[in-house]
């Protein structure tokens, strides 16, 4: 054993010292981890809001876009077809659309902040599938409907509202996504918002 003098100031320098590398040790660490939690850029695009365009959209014409990582229809439909929204209610599981699948502003006859302008969530609430858009043939479905959407996997209908018919497995109408009108040719999916 050394009989040589302690030195505190030395002692409490390279303590000081450790403690402080050590520090920015912990540091330089945490702060790589703690990013990674953030979303990356393709899941905040994936999540951001979308402009539609309905400018070009005609009578009976649908358009697609990504949402979410998930289709939304948005149609432009006829007087006729308005006309026969209320005279298959009999027809319908939820024909009032009292469940929660749309926005408030969409919680009418037409389930559209404007009737002529329709938007869904295109997919199926029975299992997942994407319906298929029949404009012209629905009435080979269901009889005396002219237009509306038939999925093909189990056979579940709904009628140009998105609202399911009685006696299909899809237990609840199509989803209305939350939207706004920027204008009369404009709409934005993903934010909430009535007819600016």
């Amino acid at each position: 054993m050394s009989n040589a003098p302690v030195s505190n100031g030395r002692r409490r320098f390279l303590t000081a010292t450790t403690s402080v590398v050590g520090g920015l040790g912990a540091v330089a660490v945490a702060v790589p981890f703690i990013k990674s939690w953030n979303p990356s850029a393709r899941a905040k695009a994936a999540g951001a809001p979308v402009e539609v365009d309905i400018s070009k959209l005609e009578d009976g014409q649908m358009v697609r876009v990504e949402w979410r990582g998930k289709p939304v229809w948005v149609v432009r439909r006829s007087e006729a077809v308005l006309e026969e929204l209320s005279g298959h209610d009999g027809q319908l599981r939820d024909p009032s659309s009292e469940e929660p699948q749309q926005p408030e502003y969409a919680q009418n006859q037409y389930r559209s902040v404007k009737p002529e302008i329709f938007l869904a969530v295109g997919i199926c609430t029975h299992l997942g599938c994407s319906p298929t858009y029949l404009p012209d043939s629905f009435n080979e479905q269901v009889n005396g409907v002219s237009a509306g959407f038939f999925c093909p996997c189990h056979g579940s209908k709904f009628d140009m509202a998105g609202r399911v018919f009685a006696g299909v497995p899809a237990p609840l109408n199509l989803v209305v996504p939350p939207h706004q009108f920027l204008d009369d040719n404009t709409i934005i999916v993903g934010v909430d918002g009535e007819v600016a």
